[in-house]
């Protein structure tokens, strides 16, 4: 570290917070050059000079049943880098994202008088609100993404910024989709499905093998259609790869890719869409989708009665309605997917549709996300308030 740095904490917990982690530091390293960071990181965030103390990977666990299995070992890096910040006073701490581990931490680093910034407000007004007090003791100031989020944390007073979505500033409002295809060498003339079933190992596992059934069907109804499948990691593709040979679905027109998952929303006519950041990814592309989400039995039976909302996908809860079709848990059969697929892919009014209210939100969400969201950090750490 160089001489005159000022230290700082960062903890991302996965792909999307790894992104949307390193347009922040880049943007507070622009402002404030002397700004050092360490924490938690993937390769978007060590490529800005963040010090990753563990990998990633280890906090990329999601579910009930999931988490109690790697209970242990998550805990133990909490208290290490807790004991660690203390000891080393950062002038601050953001957590990004990952909220079941990073609002405990902060908590810890609040109360040890070291101001805590969370970037990417807990999905409260979807589900489990009493968790509001809890924030309202870890975090110093919270940066939404949402328009509708402010308001929320604001009347529990806990102090928030609407910063809009990074994926907004860097995904052109105009798609072109030929030059997306040029570019991945795919045909120009063909239908093509994007297929984006998670980019975490828990999600392939129940959610790979009726991904890759639904593209049988639809290929056994259409004839000409192709599909490309884009990775978030080498695992991942191997995991669908197997998913592919298990499932006797070797020989389907199918591009599988490591990376590239927005050239391949760029390309695509319509997509099949794991929940999560990835649906909203396939708005700003303006791709028609169809939503889909399944996880462990018991997470899931857990996890519906706390929901306060209809819609599970980013785009139909700006939209406040059922914009896109959602198939969730049982209702995610592959038979039940390649129909609502081939339903949209004949219905080129309900395309249109879509598309437009895409648009508007991607129009919504571009607020220069990275500047917004690093002025109010550094507005935090003037104050120098915890």
């Amino acid at each position: 570290m160089t001489q005159g740095a000022i230290r700082a904490g960062i903890v991302a917990g996965e792909a999307s917070g790894d992104l949307i982690g390193s347009h922040l530091v880049a943007a507070l390293k622009a402002r404030e050059p002397r700004l050092a960071f360490s924490g938690i990181g993937g390769a978007k965030l060590m490529a800005q000079g963040v010090e990753s103390l563990y990998p990633m990977e280890t906090l990329s666990v999601r579910g009930y049943v999931e988490v109690l299995r790697h209970y242990r070992e998550i805990m133990g890096v909490r208290r290490q880098l807790a004991a660690r910040f203390l000891a080393e006073r950062p002038a601050l701490f953001i957590g990004v994202d990952a909220p079941d581990f990073n609002l405990e931490l902060e908590r810890q680093l609040r109360e040890g008088g070291i101001p805590a910034v969370h970037f990417v407000g807990p999905s409260v007004w979807a589900w489990r609100r009493w968790r509001l007090k809890r924030i309202a003791k870890s975090v110093s100031h919270m940066l939404v993404m949402f328009p509708f989020e402010a308001p929320i944390y604001e009347a529990e007073g806990i102090p928030a910024t609407y910063v809009g979505h990074p994926l907004a500033d860097v995904i052109p409002l105009a798609i072109d989709r030929a030059a997306a295809r040029e570019a991945l060498k795919l045909p120009q003339s063909k239908l093509l499905v994007a297929l984006l079933p998670g980019s975490r190992r828990q999600e392939l596992h129940y959610m790979a093998d009726d991904f890759v059934n639904a593209a049988k069907r639809l290929h056994e109804s259409l004839g000409e259609v192709r599909f490309v499948v884009p990775m978030a990691s080498r695992q991942t593709k191997e995991l669908f790869e197997t998913a592919l040979h298990r499932n006797g679905a070797a020989e389907l027109p199918l591009t599988l890719m490591f990376g590239h998952s927005h050239e391949a929303l760029a390309a695509a006519d319509v997509a099949l869409v794991g929940s999560g950041t990835a649906t909203l990814e396939a708005a700003l592309f303006k791709t028609p989708m169809v939503i889909t989400y399944r996880q462990s039995p018991v997470t899931w039976a857990l996890m519906k009665r706390m929901l306060y909302l209809p819609w599970i996908g980013l785009p139909n809860i700006l939209a406040r309605e059922f914009l896109c079709d959602e198939l969730v848990q049982e209702q995610a059969t592959p038979e039940k997917l390649a129909a609502a697929l081939l339903s949209l892919l004949q219905d080129t009014a309900r395309q249109q549709r879509q598309r437009e209210r895409f648009l508007a939100m991607h129009e919504e969400l571009r607020q220069d996300t990275a500047s917004k969201a690093a002025d109010a950090v550094l507005r935090v750490m003037a104050s120098g308030r915890a």
